[in-house]
């Protein structure tokens, strides 16, 4: 399993779960939920909104096996792995996971756990990386984004395009799947943020090519990934230059499907 940031994570998951987009959670049902586990939760973004959605006097835990973004989340936490969940049957009503089944080579067999821990519902939030798209006034980016995200999906060893996992829910032997689709946008106008202006810089030091190194390079050969790194880096001076004048925008939609299903 790949292991991320604290700040990747913050940089990915800000803004995700607004009032609106929320109503994609809705067959959670966490309204009625007493216990609810929210498993791989990293630095616990999405166990906080777990929480909002939960009545005051519900318990809402975290886990996940990094010791390190677990020091970022609220408690209580457990450190655990996703395959062995250190609960007892039943001993929830929902387990849930954001972004996890991507990154696992047997989500199935995850799922049979969470199904284990839970006595009611199981439910994912996954992305389906193959169908981002970005759209910006960088004209290159667009299709340099799209190049870096084919050699990340070739590269992955997992399924980073899961999406609507009613498929694994199925083969886990949840029932009543059923699955809402939601649309997260990220984007970046003036009056530029703090992180905005970071992310051009990152783009322009070829810093995002860098953190994916090792997945891009599996099966690309060394002058294909220096001469992308080399367009990526140019392609960023571009941002910066735009984003000082306040001409830059840049906006990427990531398709993520809330799949859940009965115990």
């Amino acid at each position: 399993m790949r292991r991320f940031s604290e700040e990747y994570l913050s940089r990915t998951r800000r803004g995700m779960w607004t009032a609106e987009a929320r109503g994609a959670l809705a067959d959670l049902d966490l309204g009625s939920a007493d216990r609810v586990l929210d498993v791989g939760c990293g630095t616990g973004e999405f166990t906080t909104v777990l929480r909002e959605e939960s009545p005051d006097e519900s318990v809402l835990v975290g886990a996940d096996r990094d010791p390190d973004l677990l020091r970022h989340a609220a408690s209580p936490t457990v450190r655990a792995d996703a395959l062995s969940l250190p609960f007892s049957d039943g001993a929830f009503d929902v387990v849930a996971c954001q972004a996890l089944l991507v990154n696992l080579s047997d989500p199935v067999a995850a799922l049979r756990e969470f199904a284990r821990v839970s006595r009611n519902r199981v439910a994912a939030v996954e992305p389906d990386n193959a169908a981002v798209s970005v759209d910006s006034t960088v004209e290159t980016e667009a299709a340099l984004a799209s190049r870096a995200r084919e050699l990340y999906l070739d590269g992955a060893g997992t399924d980073v395009s899961l999406g609507d996992a009613s498929a694994a829910f199925e083969r886990a032997g949840l029932t009543n799947v059923s699955v809402r689709r939601y649309d997260f946008e990220r984007a970046v106008e003036p009056p530029y943020s703090e992180a905005a202006v970071r992310a051009a810089t990152r783009k322009a030091s070829g810093a995002g090519l860098r953190e994916r190194r090792a997945v891009l390079a599996d099966g690309t050969n060394a002058e294909e990934l220096d001469a992308l790194r080399e367009s990526w880096r140019e392609m960023g001076r571009e941002a910066v230059r735009q984003l000082r004048d306040g001409e830059y925008r840049r906006r990427e939609t990531v398709p993520f499907y809330v799949t859940v299903g009965r115990v």
